[in-house]
């Protein structure tokens, strides 16, 4: 049974959303390899990298793919579903950092100081692929496209986050929440799914708990986005219904040439 399914909209035509989709067995043959950690990586390279990594078991929602202060072996892509990672704090209360989607990476924070700062946790049912980072670091010294490749992650990583800090810094509350949703929207867009339609894997709490805003504020602002024709809500599903306009809400402007992993939300 797909978790995700399209919502019939009687005056809209139904575009495809992110699913479950199922596992393949090499890079070369996953639907993501032109996002994910292979790009630009020849097919005869492709083998050596697809030889290092590890599919692992999917995780459940809830499952735990490290916890803070683990120790740190491996980096991991995302192949389906979602992951959140978030911070504890010594009086147990969660503070949420990000949100990986398909093709992106887990765990480069962990490379500096060999044990991971963050827990991650599955949103949805999720598979990841392993990939030992001694091996990998191996493997990059050896092929010039691969180590370039993982520094250019690392470079979005830098620039996510340096964006995120101008989002949660000086924008207003309308501001964040559309800046959320049309990062999320160039995500799934970049991954060949509907720009226009996609499930929310993470509960509103959580969408507040990583802008800073309360449960309270957000579920208000969905209502005004609503009520203003910026977007339909039916329970996870969303449907932007005026992309233009929620750029303009965001405080960017609209522009199809824009790297869609900006304003990510990672």
């Amino acid at each position: 049974m797909n978790p995700n399914p399209v919502i019939d909209m009687p005056t809209r035509k139904s575009e495809k959303v992110v699913s479950l989709k199922d596992i393949k067995v090499a890079c070369g043959e996953c639907t993501l390899n032109e996002i994910c950690l292979p790009v630009g990586v020849d097919a005869t390279d492709l083998g050596k990298l697809d030889s290092i990594i590890d599919r692992k078991r999917p995780l459940a929602r809830g499952d735990h793919l490290f916890r803070n202060g683990d120790a740190f072996r491996s980096l991991y892509a995302v192949r389906s579903g979602s992951l959140k990672t978030y911070a504890t704090s010594p009086d147990g209360q969660e503070q949420v950092m990000g949100f990986l989607l398909p093709g992106e990476l887990v765990g480069l924070d962990a490379i500096a100081d060999s044990y991971h700062p963050l827990s991650a946790r599955a949103l949805e049912t999720t598979s990841v692929c392993e990939i030992p980072f001694s091996d990998l670091e191996s493997l990059s010294a050896q092929l010039p496209t691969l180590q370039h490749q993982l520094l250019r992650i690392m470079s979005q990583e830098i620039r996510d986050d340096e964006h995120n800090m101008v989002v949660l810094g000086q924008k207003s509350a309308e501001e964040r929440l559309a800046a959320f949703l049309i990062g999320l929207s160039n995500r799934f867009q970049r991954r060949g799914f509907s720009p226009n339609q996609f499930n929310l894997s993470m509960s509103r709490g959580d969408i507040g708990n990583y802008l800073g805003l309360a449960l309270e504020t957000v579920s208000r602002l969905f209502t005004r986005f609503q009520n203003e024709n910026l977007l339909r809500v039916d329970r996870k599903h969303i449907e932007l219904l005026d992309r233009q306009r929620l750029y303009t809400y965001s405080g960017s402007q609209c522009s199809e040439q824009k790297d869609p992993q900006e304003s990510s939300g990672r």
